[in-house]
């Protein structure tokens, strides 16, 4: 059985200001609120992805409070004939953004039922770095009674030949043009093509399984589809029959590359620890080894040079442990996740016990091989881009 299908779209109705509707994944800026602010100024009261989702950077502010206006928002904008219903289909991205011409991706819905978070041999989809158990309830809570489903993960295919998502861009003028726009806060342009034959483009994609290995690897979003597939494992005992076939809730759609896409990078994701105090410095350059240069941002001391192992899995899990242990035993301090290094430093420079720490990049070309031996990666080894070339959410899909 293949794990991906075609799932039923919707976009907003034709008039709706794209670029207001759109907005960058929710795990993004989770240190920089002044963003999210910027963008609810922007957007004002327009149609728009922004009031659909909860940005993890309020997290902590009444957070059932904000679901509910979610479900709420969901519901009438349902009712009230903001979306057209494409019907069921594949969209064919041409996404452009400041630091890369083009990327090209492919939106799909996969089966729950073949994903594992973690590499199992067995699984056609898998996760490829640690959940934190702490991190999915949350993720549940704003799905589990949500009528729609909104995508930011990302996940990577092994196609070196580039014979599918390629081939179907050489082919994109073969293909009704859904949307065409410029993206809000830096985001650069997306373009989408609707892909009506998608039992062709299925067959293509079954090509690529190979006994005992996974098809597709989570590249993005590795929380968000556990949390997916959480809410479909609850659902499932009150299901029989056809439903447990073609319930919408066994289904997570999600964003398809080549990871032999030239226009994919893979970026570090740098930590940043709050309230540390001296003993964290000295502990931390205790663990100094390797030959990849990395650096330390305070505000007190600017940058310092540090180095760590150039593997990139290596220098992440020694790091993580280290910081993990640390926030343990000290609770009042806590860490964070950013994207790019001058995101790093503006952080820091808002606190004086701030502790930044950039990362080594990983080489993408390494991910499978790693993942199927090694299993999964430490938490947060690496980025499919800058914040900013992040998943917009944009295409909606209903769950209920």
């Amino acid at each position: 059985m293949s794990a991906v299908k075609p799932p039923r779209i919707l976009l907003p109705r034709e008039g709706t200001d794209l670029t207001r509707w759109a907005v960058v994944a929710c795990d993004q800026f989770t240190s920089e609120p002044e963003y999210w602010h910027n963008l609810e100024r922007y957007v004002g009261p327009a149609p728009s992805t922004l009031q659909m989702i909860l940005p993890e950077a309020f997290l902590e502010d009444h957070p059932l409070e904000r679901i509910a206006r979610i479900d709420k928002t969901m519901e009438l904008y349902l009712e009230h004939g903001v979306f057209r219903d494409l019907g069921e289909c594949f969209i064919l991205l041409d996404r452009r953004t400041p630091y890369k011409e083009r990327r090209l991706g492919l939106v799909v819905a996969v089966d729950l039922d073949q994903y594992s978070p973690d590499p199992d041999n067995e699984s056609l989809v898998c996760g490829t770095e640690k959940t934190v158990a702490s991190r999915i309830p949350p993720r549940v809570k704003i799905r589990e009674d949500a009528p729609l489903e909104l995508p930011h993960v990302m996940l990577l295919m092994d196609d070196p030949e580039s014979r599918i998502i390629e081939r179907l861009f050489e082919r994109r003028n073969e293909f009704p043009k859904v949307y065409d726009f410029d993206l809000n806060m830096g985001g650069g342009h997306v373009t989408g093509y609707m892909i009506k034959d998608t039992a062709s483009v299925i067959k293509e994609l079954d090509r690529l399984i190979v006994p005992h290995r996974f098809q597709f690897a989570v590249g993005d979003g590795n929380h968000s589809l556990a949390a997916a597939k959480a809410c479909w494992e609850k659902i499932k005992p009150t299901l029989s029959g056809i439903e447990l076939l073609e319930h919408p809730a066994r289904y997570a759609m999600a964003e398809l590359e080549n990871i032999y896409d030239q226009g994919l990078q893979f970026e570090p994701i740098h930590r940043v620890v709050f309230n540390a105090t001296e003993d964290f410095m000295e502990g931390l350059y205790d663990l100094e080894r390797g030959d990849a240069f990395c650096l330390t941002y305070t505000k007190k001391g600017g940058s310092k040079p540090f180095y760590l192992p150039e593997s990139a899995p290596e220098a992440v899990k020694l790091i993580q442990e280290y910081v993990d242990a640390y926030v343990k035993k000290n609770p009042f301090a806590h860490v964070d996740y950013v994207h790019g290094i001058e995101n790093l430093k503006a952080v820091c420079q808002t606190d004086e016990f701030a502790v930044g720490i950039t990362l080594p990049p990983m080489n993408k070309r390494d991910l499978v091989e790693y993942v199927s031996k090694e299993g999964v990666l430490p938490r947060k080894t690496f980025s499919m881009g800058e914040a900013t070339e992040k998943r917009y959410y944009l295409e909606c899909r209903k769950i209920k």
